[in-house]
């Protein structure tokens, strides 16, 4: 038994270890870790840097503190509150334009100019720190309903955009948000009983919440009670200037009318003695003819007279073709585009003119910007001297989206579709003018973004013959009555196409091989019963002269339906 005995004690010694790590094992796996982050790093800020909370994520974007005030860089404002304000380099100014003035700072001032009356803040507007411009948030609060809440240790700003309804809950017992959901996550933060979190994420046993001064981490469930709905009362400080418009309570059938010359204008009456049921004449009276903002001008008063006397509005057409001319450089200076806007307005006042037509081609992406603004600029003195606005715009494309054709919709009266050139001069294929497909998907996507009843579809009076000779692509435009004797007298057989809406023919003559869409009455009518699906504000066309009778009674069909 003797001898037993320290067999004995080493079995228990054994026993009494093992069981002493199986016990550490287990305290270590269910201990809680008492271990912290470091939130300089989870917010990834350091030094003037802030983090931006944004509804309840944490962005990649930083705001600013600087002087006691918090600024974010304009991209940033632009992404997320506002994307209105504009920046002229050249002249160091930042504008931000309503439906009723044109707001202006002088970046690095903090005084900003409404209503021709000076205004002074006790921050910076906006300043540069290198290339990056920042605007100060209390700034763009003013033209911006969003609310933020500053927090520091780190810097943090608690941003809202949006408000809905949010549950909530309360902590039971003094606890921590932890980084991740699992006791050996690092603490965020303590939390202490009956502190309020909101609850973003409810899992089996543990929840995402955010803690009231914006941090989001995880806690266990049963440390949370009284979970319950509540709803967010939304900012509504700032009160958009009434965007009042001039479109009018009937539909527009616009006719352009291409005048070369200050001769052209005797015109008129040979141009408008076939139409029927037009009510608004584009005269293409102007052109820009040099980068200060300069234009040429061969308006005729005795013009206008005649189309009012005939009951015609005339909306006077305004072109950036000269190939002398940088359009960017013209609107991206807030000095040139007031000049043009000023000179362009006065003229069409002096001449009794009813409005302007925007007819701004192969913009530069990069210009895009500059142009929405300019856009801006003169609708505001348009709509003071009720003068109608209408903008000219390709069909919707991934490469004209800088034309900006939701923020058209909102300061001009009327948004025109050039529904056609779909296949153009120098095409490297030959097509149809205006296939009904790409008249279509051309509606539909600026009414997505412009409301119906301000939206114009233009329609094509020509078509275009193509030819191929030995591998070379070349076409001709050709009136509507051109391009059908040209089928006659070539005995090309036609028929249609269903796909494009269009009576094809082709034909091998001689050397050359012909193909023609035929822009012809039946496919007008197709056109036109897609705009009137969509109930549009009106139809337009390019160009008179080239079409026959039969299409304005389909027109008039449409105008009187």
């Amino acid at each position: 038994m003797k001898k037993a005995i320290p067999v004995i004690i080493a079995i228990a010694l054994i026993i009494i270890v093992g069981v002493a790590y199986i016990g550490m094992k287990f305290l270590g796996r269910y201990t809680y870790s008492e271990e912290y982050a470091d939130l300089n790093e989870y917010y990834a800020v350091s030094g003037e840097e802030t983090a931006i909370v944004l509804q309840d994520e944490i962005v990649e974007e930083k705001a600013l503190l600087r002087d006691g005030s918090y600024y974010f860089d304009y991209a940033t404002v632009r992404k997320y509150f506002n994307d209105r304000f504009y920046v002229d380099k050249t002249e160091g100014l930042l504008l931000y334009t309503t439906a009723v003035d044109t707001i202006r700072t002088e970046i690095g001032s903090n005084i900003y100019v409404k209503d021709g009356m000076a205004e002074e803040e006790s921050y910076v507007l906006s300043f540069y720190e290198g290339e990056t411009l920042y605007l100060a948030a209390d700034y763009v609060k003013k033209f911006s309903n969003y609310s933020y809440e500053a927090f520091a240790k780190p810097n943090r700003l608690q941003v809202y955009t949006e408000w809905g309804e949010i549950q909530t809950a309360q902590i039971k017992k003094d606890t921590s948000v932890r980084y991740q959901g699992g006791v050996k996550s690092d603490i965020l933060k303590d939390v202490y009983a009956d502190d309020t979190v909101t609850v973003l994420e409810e899992m089996e046993n543990w929840s995402k919440v955010k803690t009231a001064d914006a941090v989001i981490g995880y806690v266990e469930n049963k440390r949370l009670y009284g979970k319950t709905t509540t709803e967010q009362i939304p900012i509504t400080d700032y009160v958009e200037p009434e965007y009042t418009s001039l479109t009018r309570d009937y539909k527009i059938n616009l006719a352009w009318h291409q005048v070369w010359s200050a001769d052209a204008n005797s015109t008129l009456d040979e141009m408008m003695a076939a139409t029927k049921t037009v009510n608004v004449i584009s005269p293409t009276w102007f052109s820009l003819s040099d980068n200060e903002g300069n234009f040429t001008n061969i308006a005729s008063t005795s013009y206008v007279q005649r189309a009012h006397d005939m009951g015609l509005e005339v909306w006077a057409l305004i072109d950036n073709f000269s190939t002398e001319i940088d359009t960017k450089t013209i609107l991206s200076s807030t000095t040139k585009r007031a000049y043009l806007i000023n000179n362009l307005v006065q003229t069409v006042k002096d001449y009794g003119i009813d409005g302007i037509n925007i007819d701004f081609e192969q913009v530069a992406m990069d210009a895009g910007d500059d142009y929405i603004q300019f856009i801006r600029e003169l609708s505001v003195v348009c709509r003071k001297e009720g003068i109608v606005l209408s903008v000219d715009n390709y069909v919707p494309t991934a490469y004209t989206a800088h034309y900006n054709r939701k923020e058209q919709g909102l300061f001009a009266d009327y948004v025109i579709i050039m529904g056609y050139d779909e296949y153009y001069a120098g095409s490297p294929e030959a097509g149809p003018v205006s296939s009904i497909e790409y008249v279509e998907n051309g509606i539909a996507d600026t009414v997505e973004v412009v409301p119906a009843n301000k939206v114009i579809n233009a329609v094509p009076f020509y078509t275009r013959v193509w030819k191929t000779t030995n591998g070379t692509l070349d076409s001709e435009a050709v009136s509507m009555d051109v391009a059908t004797q040209f089928i006659a007298n070539n005995g090309i057989e036609t028929y249609w196409n269903e796909t494009t809406c269009h009576n094809y023919g082709e034909a091998q003559i001689g050397d050359v091989f012909y193909q023609v869409w035929l822009e012809d009455t039946q496919a007008l009518q197709d056109k036109l019963n897609v705009m009137k699906k969509y109930n549009l504000g009106g139809v337009a066309e390019w160009k008179l002269g080239l079409e026959n009778a039969a299409a304005w009674d389909l027109i008039a069909n449409y105008m009187n339906e």
